[in-house]
């Protein structure tokens, strides 16, 4: 499976008062690092791929995390990410938060390809397209 990796530094405004990464902050970088993964993939920014799939996104259904170790202001950060499987219209992805080469962090989700409905304001999930799983699916 492909892998994107990104480096993240935890900023002040990510932390609490104590310095210590404010948790809910990893899951806005997870948020970021499955879109990047997925641009990484089709060659083309998530502006771009949602017209070019006519599709309305990958909504987050189901997610959870593993903390190992604390991050703080200051720290240089890496994030790898990976999808993990497919299913018809959703597909698992881990992130893998490493602080000096040791693993602080890991979350998982699972999201949904799905497709806007402008008559009803709702969307609908679709199978996520061949090619796409195709080229997440590279090493």
């Amino acid at each position: 499976m492909l892998v994107n990796t990104r480096r993240v530094r935890i900023e002040w405004g990510d932390c609490d008062p104590a310095g210590i990464i404010f948790y809910p902050r990893y899951f806005e970088f997870f948020d970021a690092s499955t879109s990047a993964l997925i641009e990484r993939a089709l060659g083309m920014t998530k502006q771009e791929y949602l017209k070019a799939y006519d599709f309305a996104g990958h909504p987050l259904v189901n997610v959870h995390c593993r903390f190992l170790l604390p991050t703080r202001f200051g720290d240089d950060v890496m994030i790898e990410s990976m999808v993990t499987e497919f299913h018809r219209s959703s597909f698992d992805v881990r992130h893998r938060l490493s602080k000096n080469a040791t693993l602080a962090v890991e979350g998982f989700e699972t999201r949904v390809w799905v497709r806007g409905d402008g008559a009803r304001g709702q969307m609908k999930a679709v199978p996520v397209p061949q090619e796409v799983i195709d080229r997440l699916s590279k090493s």
